[in-house]
């Protein structure tokens, strides 16, 4: 019984430790969501502007060409996958892989891993890997203005015909969505109030200078650097939130062990109290 009680109070000791661990990374996880959150909030904007003014060049203006709206065969692509830099937030990394695979759909496609799990995952894969960034935390704008340069000269020279990002979209604190678009070639539909609103003459007929081509071609590497940088920041407030709930839920998880833990210690203890007493009676009893 007294072996039985130690391995309880062993067991107590053990959990305790880790639920000391779990709610240090919470707060931790806690602190950098709040700012990756503020950063990514304060960052939409920007990238809105410049979809929309890429998009009403693309589809307003006449006649407009540039090698990044040209569709053509596909036959290699590029994936631009953003993942975690370590692990313990669920199914974090795990749902982009699985995402960006599946629409792999099997071939061993060109990669540009951003994230230590990224870079750990596709080249055990084997994948061709053509960059490899292990920080996102330390991931700036001039970093994603490289990585777009890297795809778009790929997507220029013909060695890609398609270039697509996979991150996850912060959504809130509790829900963060794996997500992956197209980059390359800018595709853009219209919707149906654009339409309306263009043919009733409410849309402001806007004159690009020296040519919308110009224009475009200043743009669109923005445009592109925009969307990986706003995937990155976006990556890892999802990343955050994400460990943020796993460690949450595995300190609520250790509480109800160490109250399990706590009555089964309790039991043991009276118990063992209770065999002494008996114990201790019936040897005064056979001294009688």
């Amino acid at each position: 019984m007294g072996a039985g009680i130690k391995e309880i109070k062993n067991r107590i000791n053990s959990v305790q430790s880790t639920q000391q661990i779990t709610k240090a990374m919470e707060l931790v996880a806690s602190s950098k969501m709040r700012k990756a959150k503020d950063k990514a909030l304060a960052s939409r904007p920007y990238f809105n502007t410049m979809y929309e003014t890429v998009k009403d060049i693309a589809t307003n203006t006449r006649g407009v060409r540039d090698v990044f709206l040209k569709q053509r065969e596909v036959k290699n692509r590029c994936y631009i996958v953003i993942a975690g830099d370590r692990g313990l937030a669920g199914g974090y990394n795990s749902n982009i892989f699985k995402l960006t695979t599946a629409h792999m759909d099997g071939r061993q496609e060109k990669v540009i891993a951003l994230g230590k799990k990224s870079v750990e995952f596709f080249s055990k894969k084997g994948y061709d890997l053509l960059v490899s960034q292990d920080n996102v935390e330390n991931c700036d704008y001039e970093k994603t203005l490289e990585i777009a340069n890297t795809a778009m000269d790929l997507y220029k020279k013909g060695e890609v015909d398609e270039v697509y990002i996979s991150y996850t979209e912060f959504v809130s604190p509790l829900v963060q969505r794996p997500k992956l678009i197209k980059i390359l070639p800018l595709v853009f539909e219209k919707d149906e109030t654009e339409v309306k609103s263009k043919e009733e003459g409410r849309k402001a007929r806007v004159q690009y200078l020296p040519s919308p081509e110009a224009v475009l071609s200043y743009i669109i590497p923005k445009y592109v650097s925009g969307i990986i940088y706003d995937g990155v920041i976006e990556s890892f407030a999802s990343e955050q939130s994400a460990r943020r709930n796993a460690m949450k839920s595995a300190s609520d998880n250790a509480d109800e062990m160490l109250s399990t833990l706590e009555l089964s210690y309790n039991r043991a203890r009276q118990s063992s109290i209770t065999q002494e007493i008996t114990e201790i009676v019936g040897g005064v009893e056979a001294l009688k």
